[in-house]
C-alpha cells in the first residue's frame, strides 16, 4: 500500500471512530509530524477523502469531518421529500419566490406553451436535517401553476399537489444532468461558496397523456449528493 493511501485508511478511520461531524481535522503540519510524511502524501491522502465525501476542504479554513453524502436513485420518478424520507432524514423547504412570469424560450419549448406566455415560476431552498441540499426552479404551466402558488409549498411537495389535490397523473420524467460552478444566486441558496463544484439538473416531467406540466432546473451541493442508477444491457450488444 502507498504511502498516501496508509495515511487515508488512518485519517477515515478516525473520522469513522473518533471524529464528529464538523470536526476539524489536525493541520497539514501536523498530519506530516503524526505520519511521518511529506506534505505532498499528506495532500494527496486527503484530497482522496475529499473525493470520498468524508472531508470538506474550506480553503484558508481547514478541514472538516463532512456530513455523509445522500445517495439518490434516479430508478424512478420520485421528489426530494420521498429521497430524503427514504433515508430516515427529516425534510424541509423555504419558499423564496412565487410569482407569476412570461415563459423564455427554454421554458416555453420546455413546457410547449407560447414564447412569452404567462407560467409558474417557484424557487425554494430543500434541506435534509436542516442541511441546504438542493436550489429548485420550477415552472409550471398557468393553469394549475396559478393555483399550487396559493398552497403551503413549504410543508406539501408539488407532485403531491399536482396528482392528489389536482388530479394531474404523473407519468415519468426527463433528466438531462450536468456539472456547473455555483453563481451567486446558487452559492447564497446552498450556503457555500461562488465557484464551487454543483450538479445541475433540468427536468421535465409529463402526465399520463405526455403533456408536459412542470420544468424545473435543480442545483445540488456536489459534495453532498451521489447520483445512483443501473444500466442494463443490450441483448442484440455486439
Amino acid at each position: 500500500m502507498t504511502l498516501y493511501a496508509q495515511v487515508e485508511a488512518a485519517l477515515a478511520e478516525r473520522i469513522g471512530a473518533h471524529w464528529q461531524i464538523g470536526d476539524r481535522l489536525p493541520t497539514e503540519d501536523e498530519l506530516v509530524r503524526q505520519f511521518g510524511v511529506s506534505r505532498i502524501t499528506v495532500r494527496r491522502a486527503v484530497q482522496n477523502l475529499a473525493a470520498r465525501g468524508l472531508v470538506d476542504v474550506r480553503q484558508g479554513v481547514g478541514t472538516f469531518v463532512a456530513a455523509p453524502r445522500i445517495t439518490q436513485q434516479l430508478m424512478e420518478l420520485t421528489g426530494f421529500v420521498e429521497d430524503v424520507h427514504a433515508l430516515g432524514l427529516e425534510a424541509s423547504a423555504e419558499v423564496v419566490t412565487v410569482e407569476t412570469v412570461t415563459a423564455s424560450r427554454d421554458v416555453a419549448d420546455a413546457l410547449e406553451v407560447p414564447f412569452g406566455s404567462a407560467v409558474t415560476f417557484i424557487e425554494r431552498i430543500r434541506r435534509a436535517d436542516g442541511r441546504a441540499l438542493s436550489f429548485d426552479q420550477t415552472y409550471l404551466v398557468h393553469d394549475v401553476g396559478q393555483r399550487i402558488a396559493e398552497e403551503d409549498l413549504e410543508n406539501t411537495q408539488i407532485f403531491t399537489l399536482l396528482e392528489h389535490t389536482y388530479g394531474v397523473p404523473l407519468a415519468g420524467a426527463t433528466y438531462r444532468m450536468s456539472a456547473c460552478l455555483a453563481d451567486s444566486d446558487v452559492a447564497a441558496a446552498l450556503d457555500t461558496e461562488i465557484g464551487e463544484a454543483v450538479f445541475r439538473i433540468e427536468r421535465t416531467t409529463c402526465t399520463t397523456n405526455d403533456r408536459p406540466v412542470d420544468y424545473e432546473i435543480l442545483h445540488y451541493r456536489g459534495d453532498a449528493v451521489t447520483f445512483e442508477t443501473r444500466l442494463h444491457r443490450r441483448r442484440d450488444a455486439p
